[in-house]
């Protein structure tokens, strides 16, 4: 919380969250169950009064910057960061969460309701929101009657039930703009990747229906004439069939691609077991890591070998050896295998932009200590006029730490991960979120 003063409802919320952690044993199994569904209840009327306050902020905010003579285009810019931040999300499921309550608050009161008394999900919830964004604020809020305004009707109805069913009523009020949608969202079509468990990744695309739904059958008919011919499953030839279809190669190892892994130089070596990062995925076992290095190998692959080097108390990351000749180029590469990911807390986007904490207009150096790895939102919004951000580097007692502090006054502090090999002192969280604030002060 900020060092303003709190309200008394703050501290109400506060006390009942406290309260939560003492409850009484259920004294039979009826009431554990009804106890489960009160809390979820609870749960969905706790999100609903989030929606709430974050229309209250943006109410207060565009009031003061309207005093204070900001344009109307440029009043709340930030704004979805700072509910991001307090939410404990990424910046951009801010931007969702204050698109999302703008929807319910002004259009939607009947969905309002049913989700503040526990009747819908915050999931379910942001299917009707989700599904009607394309319509006209008559239509919207025609839906949000016929389905919400009684809630009895949506007692059992599942969530796929209740897609298709706002779907349905979309396309029987406005044809036209569900078709409209669905030749604008052909140009959302991408390929992403993310961490899957045991050393796999999840590869997704985001396809117009007619080309998903061709690439799947195609490699389902590649996987139905050859099953049974070796001792793989019908889904491990689709799924060899995709790279090498994608790829050109028919095996993994001949992929032509460069992938970073860091390790610590016992794991390199064969003498320790810690695990290593690979850049993008995250956590593998030292075995794994040890084979990718020798496969590369094998394979006369172009390997190359930096090294980089840590405080021997803190791991702190404090340099590295560079192939390239300009400074920012190795700095950025630096910064890379430091942060790993956005830095702002709880923040896990990619890296897209490096930027000084301290800013250079000011006099801020260009160096690892006033650098940091930024995606595109968080660059974005610490650029508006209230946010501040400041780093400290103790390289021999602590990690990086970088604070960002917002309009509001609250602060949001997070430290570089431990690379490779590196285990922390066991100080308790306490003392090490006030180094913190201390480093930061």
């Amino acid at each position: 919380m900020s060092g303003e003063g709190v309200g008394a409802t703050t501290v109400a919320l506060q006390s009942f969250l406290s309260s939560l952690t003492g409850l009484d044993d259920a004294g039979d199994e009826a009431e554990a169950i009804d106890r489960i569904a009160i809390l979820e209840a609870i749960k969905s009327g706790c999100a609903a009064a989030q929606t709430v306050e974050t229309m209250r902020l943006e109410e207060l905010r565009r009031e003061a910057e309207s005093a204070a003579g900001v344009a109307v285009a440029r009043q709340g810019r930030g704004l979805a960061a700072e509910v991001a931040l307090a939410r404990k999300a990424s910046g951009s499921a801010g931007g969702r969460y204050l698109g999302f309550a703008r929807a319910v608050m002004r259009e939607m009161p009947h969905t309002r309701a049913a989700w503040a008394t526990g009747v819908l999900t915050e999931w379910r919830a942001t299917i009707l929101v989700r599904e009607t964004a394309h319509l006209t604020p008559h239509d919207r809020a025609e839906i949000d009657r016929r389905l919400c305004a009684d809630v009895s009707a949506l007692e059992g109805v599942g969530d796929r039930a209740l897609d298709a069913e706002v779907k349905r009523l979309a396309y029987e009020l406005d044809p036209q703009a569900v078709v409209d949608r669905h030749a604008q969202s052909a140009k959302d079509r991408r390929v992403s990747t993310r961490p899957a468990p045991d050393g796999m990744v999840r590869l997704s695309a985001l396809l117009p229906l007619v080309s998903g739904i061709s690439v799947y059958a195609s490699l389902k008919r590649h996987a139905d004439a050859t099953v049974g011919a070796d001792d793989r499953t019908h889904a491990q030839m689709m799924a060899d069939a995709l790279v090498e279809r994608v790829t050109g190669a028919a095996t993994v190892d001949a992929l032509p691609v460069a992938v970073n892994v860091v390790m610590s130089d016992e794991v390199l070596t064969g003498n320790g077991s810690a695990a290593a990062h690979v850049t993008g995925y995250g956590p593998i076992p030292a075995d794994t890591a040890r084979d990718m290095v020798s496969t590369s190998l094998d394979a006369d692959a172009a390997t190359t070998l930096r090294r980089i080097y840590k405080s021997p108390t803190s791991g702190a990351l404090v340099a590295m050896d560079s192939t390239a000749r300009l400074f920012p180029t190795g700095l950025k590469h630096f910064l890379d295998l430091r942060d790993e990911s956005c830095r702002i807390p709880y923040c896990d986007a990619p890296i897209a932009e490096y930027d000084h904490a301290d800013p250079h207009s000011r006099g801020g150096d260009t160096s690892a200590s006033n650098g940091g790895g930024m995606c595109l939102t968080h660059n974005r919004a610490k650029q508006n006029p209230g946010w501040r951000m400041t780093t400290a580097d103790h390289t021999d007692t602590t990690r990086h730490t970088a604070t960002v502090t917002t309009p509001t006054g609250h602060a949001h502090v997070s430290r570089a991960p431990a690379p490779p090999g590196h285990h922390d002192e066991p100080n308790s969280l306490i003392e090490r979120h006030l180094r913190a604030l201390l480093d930061a002060a």
